[in-house]
């Protein structure tokens, strides 16, 4: 692709996402969210490949009948109570529509069969966009109704995205895929504080970002698709393989890494508003992706290709991006120690 088309589609996804964000009017977060989704399309098609022409098809038709919803949703609204406002949804029926609108936008149970397949499709760096970027607009506009929404039904999307996203990954080999079940569960916890705790889930989607972030840049780097080719990976880069293990033990959310603290506060948040039993099932269902990420960790770390020996190991870190990298892994795993800092800010 041309570097003059690509500054100008990466332009055009930095102003959609921004006029989503500055919005205080239903039509101009639509136009945003619009501007979002014609900007990604030339993204995925750039490989010229079947698989891509069908993820971006699918992708398409997803956003567009979830955009015509949100226009219906917000149109709705406007007719009984007389405002465009975003923070003034006084209709029930069209806050519903518009909860599973953006659900369907963000890929979240159970509006979240084109996810995976539409991740297939595309190459890793147009994965990193749409599994991070794309996420923003549509979170920050449930963050805006967040007082508004059906606690009932952002609950049952909640314990069904984290189940799915769980049991989904179980069976894959693929990455992109694995990733896209990765991030159907973690919109799940997202989705399961956000009417009680809105700056939790704002925290949860910083730290979501931060490591989906870094594992697709180390997938970038290490040009792997497969878990097969992850076997690779520690005689290629020991230092980056090494990352890429804690990387994943913090997707998983294991202590202490920095993925343990926002399901650590939203169980805790859960507790407090006796909610016990949905805790309890969101923490079980959390050991369901837990072991895909421990089988990735497990190929990384104690498989070896039988073609490769270990004399000929390249392992210096060739990435002119290194010192973004190197910091970002550091704040994606060892941020757990501010977390009372953190729950002051948010008190």
């Amino acid at each position: 692709m041309s570097p003059y088309a690509l500054s100008v589609i990466m332009s055009s996804l930095a102003a959609g996402t921004m006029l989503t964000l500055a919005s205080n009017h239903w039509f101009l977060a639509w136009m945003g969210l619009e501007l979002n989704t014609l900007a990604i399309i030339p993204l995925m098609t750039k490989t010229h490949h079947p698989r891509a022409t069908e993820a971006a098809t699918k992708y398409f038709l997803m956003q567009a009948l979830a955009s015509a919803m949100i226009l219906f949703s917000s149109t709705l609204n406007a007719w009984f109570s007389g405002e465009w406002e975003i923070t003034n949804m006084s209709y029930s029926m069209s806050t519903a529509l518009l909860t599973i609108a953006l659900a369907m936008k963000l890929g979240v149970a159970p509006f979240h069969l084109w996810l995976p397949d539409v991740l297939q499709g595309l190459d890793l760096f147009t994965c990193l966009i749409l599994s991070t970027w794309q996420k923003i607009a549509p979170m920050i506009l449930m963050l805006q109704i967040h007082s508004q929404l059906n606690t009932n039904l952002l609950v049952i999307m909640a314990v069904m995205s984290t189940t799915i996203g769980g049991w989904g990954g179980l069976n894959q080999t693929q990455l992109r895929k694995i990733m896209a079940y990765s991030s159907i569960a973690h919109l799940g916890w997202m989705m399961l504080v956000l009417s009680f705790m809105p700056t939790l889930t704002m925290l949860n989607l910083i730290i979501y970002m931060m490591m989906t972030t870094v594992m697709f840049m180390m997938l970038m780097n290490m040009m792997a698709t497969t878990i097969n080719k992850m076997a690779m990976s520690w005689l290629k880069n020991p230092t980056m393989a090494a990352s890429m293990m804690i990387i994943l033990m913090s997707l998983g959310g294991l202590p202490p890494t920095t993925g343990f603290m926002p399901k650590w506060l939203i169980i805790q948040e859960m507790t407090k508003q006796n909610m016990i039993a949905i805790a309890t099932i969101i923490a079980l269902s959390s050991l369901l992706s837990l072991f895909f990420y421990l089988r990735m960790s497990y190929s990384i770390s104690l498989t070896t290709s039988p073609n490769i020996s270990n004399t000929n190991s390249i392992w210096r870190l060739n990435n002119q991006n290194s010192m973004a990298l190197s910091m970002t892994i550091i704040f994606s795993t060892l941020m757990l120690p501010i977390t009372p800092t953190l729950i002051n800010i948010m008190n």
